[in-house]
């Protein structure tokens, strides 16, 4: 249990960036993120539209995941990821 406590302290968890195509500025600034590092992400996931992306979320390991609109269904995957289900 103490293991525990103490992993959540020194593990960031996981935070949404931008939702349905549009940034979220707060946790950009807060994670110290910026757009060109999001479309960066984007063009590499294979998209050409930033407009056509459901979800990014910077990971605890610092990495962009991006979800697609059409792949992010009810969004489930997203469950525990700050800024989506807070």
């Amino acid at each position: 249990m103490r293991i525990s406590r103490l992993r959540n302290l020194v593990t960031a968890r996981p935070t949404l960036l931008l939702r349905d195509g549009a940034p979220i500025e707060a946790a950009l600034r807060e994670q110290r993120v910026t757009m060109d590092e999001v479309r960066q992400a984007v063009r590499s996931s294979g998209a050409g539209d930033v407009s056509s992306i459901g979800a990014v979320v910077l990971e605890s390991d610092g990495s962009l995941s991006v979800i697609p609109a059409g792949k992010l269904g009810n969004g489930s995957s997203l469950g525990g990821v700050r800024g989506f289900d807070d």
